[in-house]
């Protein structure tokens, strides 16, 4: 599943990570990457400990985000790196490591800092068995999708793209289990919305707390 989220961080929240993160410096990206990556790898990302602020920041919203967490069950985040594309970087088609920090990284995601206006080019390209689909979102939205699909960004040709980009582990390991949830949730919610507790609306949360009794790994 690939979910779009708008706003996950307010207007308020991006003026105080410009705040946050203004002057500090970045290093090559290459830093993080593994093997196979470093090869397509040109970005530049801050060091973490100088925007530990930042990052804890975009934590807290997450985890109060009702939408991130019924599509994620998070376990932990296990990664989380503030990036900077500047003209002509790029990083190529790569798949994220299984493993970070010796944790499973299950879900990936990047939260847009930079409003798309200012910049050109460096859309997030995923591809499927369907072909390609390519993002680019308004400062403050973020688009999560399995951590097993190949995917590059393209090259930034004007300006500057900011974004923090992360990993999680779910508690529901399989993307199409966590499909399933979130939609019965949805379903769950527009029940109760329209018709309140009915028979269907216990049916549907029978259905669901079952599974999660059956998927949930703890």
């Amino acid at each position: 599943m690939i979910l779009h989220l708008s706003q996950c961080l307010s207007a308020a929240d991006l003026e105080a990570i410009k705040a946050m993160t203004k002057d500090i410096p970045f290093h090559d990206g290459q830093s993080t990457a593994g093997r196979a990556a470093i090869q397509v790898k040109q970005n530049q990302q801050a060091d973490r400990v100088e925007v530990a602020g930042t990052l804890k920041l975009v934590e807290q919203r997450l985890l109060v985000n009702d939408l991130f967490v019924q599509s994620t069950y998070p376990q932990q985040f296990v990664r989380m790196l503030l990036s900077r594309y500047q003209t002509g970087m790029h990083y190529g088609t790569h798949v994220d490591e299984a493993l970070i920090n010796n944790q499973r990284t299950d879900i990936s995601f990047t939260l847009f800092l930079s409003d798309q206006t200012q910049y050109q080019g460096g859309e997030l390209v995923l591809e499927d068995s369907s072909g390609e689909r390519s993002w680019k979102l308004d400062a403050g939205d973020l688009l999560l999708y399995p951590s097993t699909y190949l995917h590059r960004v393209n090259e930034v040709t004007e300006g500057e793209r900011l974004v923090i980009v992360g990993w999680v582990t779910s508690r529901v390991r399989d993307p199409k289990q966590r499909e399933i949830l979130f939609d019965t949730e949805l379903s769950l919610r527009e029940e109760f919305n329209l018709r309140g507790k009915t028979q269907q609306y216990d049916r549907l949360s029978r259905i669901r707390n079952n599974l999660l009794r059956q998927w949930l790994d703890r």
